[in-house]
């Protein structure tokens, strides 16, 4: 098994505006182990940061003075050569559906401002668990041959989940954007694993989970259920409904190891 490298070995990037806010986050950052550091406090600083030194990990605020963090990350993820950059954003806000689509993007971690060291410590070690090649080992399935259907209608988190299950050695991967597409892949295929999106159009998450359980040649195929708002009430039964197991969708890699253990295993 690959060695995890180490904080002192992540590049990384801090946009921030507000000197104070910069210097509370950089301190915590270098507390953290951090020491290559650069700095930026607008999207267009960062964009040049990211071209000149090439970060692991963005760590960005939520509002700039030529744009916010939604545009700093879709700028990152649209490009091949920097779409493997790891995102967080540190920020006091607390309106949902201002950071619904950042949580579609796959950023690594949102923190309140102020946030916690153990907080910060989490999303980094998650980003450093992105940088290996960590193959997850089961007793009844062998990763490079499991077929797995992804079913997500945000082309940013199809590619941000994707690239984890292939840190994980698992490479053979569909893709559907609803559950209406995702029932003629499985109506075609033979799929080890489902992983769903809750919120989706035309045919959501948990529409999808019921199609499956309620088809006997389906109805066997473990369900991941991967939700931006999993820890909210109209979710809390979805796993009495046929899903095997619920996700948060900013999550750590190990949070996804250890799901899919429990499940597959």
């Amino acid at each position: 098994m690959e060695l995890m490298p180490s904080p002192e070995e992540l590049s990384l990037l801090l946009v921030e505006p507000s000197p104070t806010q910069q210097k509370i986050i950089r301190n915590a950052l270098e507390s953290a182990g951090v020491r290559h550091l650069y700095f930026a406090d607008t999207v267009k600083s960062a964009i040049y940061a990211i071209k000149e030194h090439e970060p692991d990990l963005v760590v960005s605020a939520m509002y700039l003075s030529d744009g916010t963090a939604e545009t700093l990350i879709t700028l990152i993820k649209k490009h091949p050569e920097t779409e493997h950059i790891n995102f967080m954003l540190v920020s006091s806000e607390r309106n949902r559906k201002q950071l619904e689509s950042l949580r579609q993007a796959g950023v690594i971690a949102i923190l309140p401002k102020p946030f916690s060291m153990r907080d910060l410590q989490r999303a980094i070690n998650a980003t450093l668990d992105l940088a290996i090649e960590q193959e997850i080992e089961l007793e009844l399935l062998d990763p490079h041959a499991m077929q797995v259907l992804l079913v997500d209608d945000s082309a940013l988190a199809q590619k941000h989940i994707t690239r984890v299950l292939e840190s994980m050695g698992i490479v053979h991967i569909d893709v559907a954007v609803n559950g209406s597409d995702a029932v003629l892949l499985l109506e075609d295929g033979n799929y080890d694993l489902v992983i769903t999106d809750y919120n989706m159009p035309e045919m959501d998450g948990k529409e999808l989970a019921n199609t499956i359980r309620s088809s006997g040649h389906l109805a066997h195929i473990p369900i991941l259920m991967v939700a931006s708002n999993a820890d909210q009430p109209q979710l809390a039964n979805v796993t009495q409904e046929g899903v095997d197991a619920i996700c948060d969708k900013v999550f750590e890699p190990e949070t996804l190891r250890r799901l899919l253990h429990n499940i597959l295993d």
